[in-house]
């Protein structure tokens, strides 16, 4: 997914654990685990809201853009040089 997930870069920045968070924001730690995995589908505004009140920071500072690396196409590898 293009879509890269920075929770835990925001969590290290303010020596917060995930339980904390979870704590704080209202959710189980499941929940926040699927978030800051990356495994979610979808992210409510409200709980995107709440990350950032509670971590002081903007959306964009958890969630960023990448592009997909296209995979090679089967009998296509490149050789290795030495």
């Amino acid at each position: 997914m293009p879509i890269a997930v920075d929770i835990d870069v925001m969590l290290a920045r303010r020596k917060m654990s995930v339980g904390e968070l979870a704590d704080r924001m209202g959710i189980t730690p499941a929940n926040l685990a699927v978030l800051k995995n990356g495994r979610a589908k979808a992210v409510r505004f409200s709980t995107l809201a709440a990350l950032c009140e509670v971590l002081d920071c903007q959306p964009g500072d958890l969630l960023r853009w990448e592009t997909e690396q296209a995979e090679p196409a089967e009998g296509s590898e490149q050789p290795e040089c030495d």
